[in-house]
């Protein structure tokens, strides 16, 4: 017997075709109806929305109601696309998994010099601004606000991408691990991942640029063996 599909694997599905045909109570929309430009724009408007609200008023205070109103549309327009706001923040952890794995293969060798510093600011920069957009969906996988294994488990997956690019790129360095390279990217990603947190929650209030350019030099010295007076 073959189990029907999760009603997350059917949020995702329509957004990739024009037109489905799926149980009108599973959540998505009626069957045999044409989800065309304006309906991916009414979905992307909702998953927006939902960022917003799950930002300013936290994953289990949020409403649909909240959402609803921020996107400006109707329940009936959310029930459409999501069963309840857990499957929105389930289509949020694909997206934002989705990013992040994918950052994960743009890292390029870090060498000691101006250029690898350049390499590696490139990537934390980038690593930041995925972190601001999808923060209230990553903090509900760091805070454990979520009983659900799937969004779990997208979240340890994209960042143990992370985690597994910075170590290969370290080793590549030729870094001479003082404890071992599992501490050592563990410590990278900490690091990391706090001073994300900070910039999107607003409790590190400092130049955006600034900051990134002094993580950079931290790292590259710290994790890869830089000095400090580049050549």
């Amino acid at each position: 017997m073959v189990n029907p599909p999760r009603k997350s694997d059917l949020t995702q599905s329509i957004v990739k075709a024009e037109v489905i045909k799926v149980d009108p109570a599973s959540g998505a929309p009626s069957s045999g109806r044409a989800l065309r430009a304006q309906g991916r724009r009414t979905m992307q408007r909702l998953l927006d929305a939902g960022l917003k609200v799950f930002a300013k008023r936290g994953y289990h205070v949020a409403r649909v109601d909240d959402i609803v109103k921020a996107a400006k549309t109707s329940h009936g327009t959310f029930y459409l696309y999501f069963t309840n706001k857990e499957d929105l923040l389930r289509a949020l952890a694909v997206d934002c998994a989705e990013e992040l794995t994918a950052l994960s293969s743009t890292l390029g060798a870090v060498s000691r010099d101006q250029k690898g510093w350049d390499e590696l600011r490139y990537f934390l920069g980038n690593f930041t601004k995925t972190y601001q957009r999808y923060g209230p969906v990553i903090r509900a996988w760091m805070e454990n606000q979520v009983q659900d294994s799937e969004i779990d488990r997208l979240g340890v997956k994209a960042f143990t991408a992370v985690g597994d690019v910075l170590g290969r790129r370290m080793k590549e360095a030729g870094v001479d691990y003082t404890v071992s390279e599992t501490v050592t990217v563990a410590a990278f990603m900490a690091m990391l991942e706090r001073v994300s947190y900070g910039v999107a929650s607003g409790r590190i209030i400092e130049d955006e640029d600034l900051l990134i350019d002094t993580m950079t030099s931290i790292a590259h010295r710290g994790f890869f063996g830089a000095s400090a007076i580049l050549d």
